[in-house]
């Protein structure tokens, strides 16, 4: 037995398909093939469910990845040890729904970075439901996701929360709704809205904010960082999460601003996902990086303040 073989294994795991392991590996299919198949004859377990529209992890396979991980992980710290780490290249998939995480996940890669150089890191933008697919699959280590209100994680994943807050109104400075204290629906309807695509927490909140009432007009997107971006070029105003416009460098400028909305409103969360499986150290530690980070961004949060002073009750509901 070969590590190499439990890298492979790993890799056709994580991108769902032999052919797109073998182009990730530069190796070829038939090769990459072979080795599995004298893996599993070698441990006399089918690893792979081979069908005429791909190969993907079996079941008997996927209860081998905890121990396979901490296989590889203890090959990486003997490598560490020795002064070769740098021979021994690791990769880590981290899916996101691109609502909340530019401001809090750049920098801990950044911050993860210096203790791993050599791991990559791959950031996949998904909606919801592809993110939780791929988790369960195995094909991401990481995920990070928006829930709406009191909205269930699914079963048979590890839950951390990392962020709480509130949709707000993003708009431009020079919007006639920045001049407004707060925002209601009629004023929202009047104006140009971009929003979400189905699939996404705030495109079902905002459904349900307008209550089946259609603005003046409207375009839709992925993702919070593309509405922020339609929103500096005059495009119109969205409905975003407070922590996905604050500390934004659109938002540190001036180029965009928020508001509170008028009516009462959801307490939005996002959090981050990885399998009950043990992981590696590196996931580990990216993993524990989000986290520390997102509790120094909640202490301190210029929006508890807004909201203090709005509602000197309002951040301890949140918390």
């Amino acid at each position: 037995m070969r590590t190499e073989q439990l890298e492979y294994l790993v890799m056709v795991t994580r991108l769902g398909s032999l052919r797109r392991a073998s182009e990730e590996l530069h190796l070829s299919q038939p090769a990459l093939g072979e080795a599995l198949r004298k893996l599993e004859r070698e441990l006399g377990v089918e690893l792979l469910e081979r069908r005429h529209s791909g190969s993907k992890i079996s079941s008997e396979g996927r209860e081998l990845l905890p121990h396979i991980a901490r296989v590889l992980d203890a090959v990486n710290r003997l490598l560490q040890a020795s002064g070769k780490h740098d021979q021994s290249s690791h990769r880590l998939r981290l899916g996101t729904v691109n609502a909340a995480t530019a401001t809090l996940l750049a920098p801990a890669i950044r911050e993860f970075r210096a203790i791993h150089p050599s791991t990559q890191i791959e950031v996949v933008a998904d909606r919801q439901t592809g993110v939780q697919q791929h988790l369960t699959e195995g094909s991401f280590d990481l995920g990070l996701i928006s829930y709406l209100g009191d909205d269930d994680p699914p079963s048979g994943l590890h839950t951390t929360e990392l962020l709480r807050g509130r949709p707000v109104v993003c708009v431009r400075p020079d919007s006639p709704l920045a001049a407004l204290n707060a925002v209601t629906v009629t004023d929202l309807l009047a104006h140009p809205l971009i929003v979400m695509r189905s699939g996404y927490a705030m495109h079902h909140y905002l459904q349900r904010l307008l209550g089946g009432r259609t603005p003046t007009s409207s375009c839709s997107t992925d993702g919070a960082e593309m509405c922020k971006l339609m929103v500096a070029q005059g495009l119109g105003a969205s409905v975003l999460p407070d922590y996905s416009v604050l500390e934004d460098p659109l938002e540190r400028s001036g180029t965009i601003v928020h508001r509170p909305l008028a009516e009462d409103t959801p307490e939005l969360r996002v959090v981050i996902h990885r399998r009950h499986a043990p992981v590696s150290t590196a996931e580990r530690d990216l993993h524990s990086i989000l986290v520390r980070r997102a509790a120094e961004r909640n202490t301190n949060s210029p929006i508890d303040e807004e909201l203090h002073q709005r509602d000197p009750g309002s951040v301890e509901r949140r918390t």
